[in-house]
């Protein structure tokens, strides 16, 4: 799905559009697609990886235990979960939460795109490696990805990549390198502020 198929889309339309779609195998998997949830004027946007189970089971990105550390992670620099926008890559979850295949992501690629565009965010946090790598059409790891300011290839919008929730949950010690880039975050998003 190319920007151009739903470039043309409202929020109902893309919405209704996404949870109808049936492109790749992983839709006779899902229980439903998860859209997105948020501001839709929101300056921040969030881009996760893809929904695990949980996010499958209730439609809503970041809801389990990853969910509560993003929206504390939020909490701490001032942002609350409520006025950000949060999306994924991936509007399926894959089976048993393997990584997407790229032709996965493609196919999603135009929602993510069309998101980006609606809510026109003054900067986007990328959270984890999949995603990072996805929304920068790049593959270096996510050490040399972090503590940078990209731009987002359609929008030019200001990218800064951070640890995904999850991994953070598992390595607590990276915790304070996540709040580095919170803090870098921040100030990119103050140069930038609209």
């Amino acid at each position: 799905m190319r920007g151009s198929s739903c470039s043309h889309m409202d929020w109902l339309e893309l919405r209704s559009t996404v949870l109808a779609c049936t492109r790749c195998a992983i839709s006779q998997t899902r229980i439903q697609a998860v859209f997105g949830v948020g501001n839709q004027q929101a300056s921040w946007m969030i881009i996760g990886e893809a929904p695990g189970a949980e996010e499958d089971r209730q439609g809503e990105p970041f809801v389990g235990k990853a969910g509560k550390l993003l929206n504390n992670m939020l909490t701490a620099i001032g942002m609350p979960r409520e006025t950000v926008y949060i999306a994924n890559v991936l509007k399926c979850r894959p089976p048993n939460n393997r990584d997407p295949k790229p032709d996965e992501a493609a196919n999603c690629r135009g929602y993510l795109e069309r998101q980006i565009e609606l809510v026109n965010p003054a900067l986007i946090l990328v959270v984890g490696r999949i995603a990072a790598q996805n929304l920068l059409q790049t593959d270096a790891p996510l050490a040399r990805l972090r503590g940078k300011e990209h731009s987002a290839p359609l929008s030019g919008t200001p990218v800064i990549v951070t640890y995904h929730p999850a991994y953070l949950l598992r390595q607590p010690a990276d915790k304070r390198k996540a709040w580095q880039d919170l803090l870098f975050a921040r100030e990119v998003a103050a140069r930038h502020a609209r």
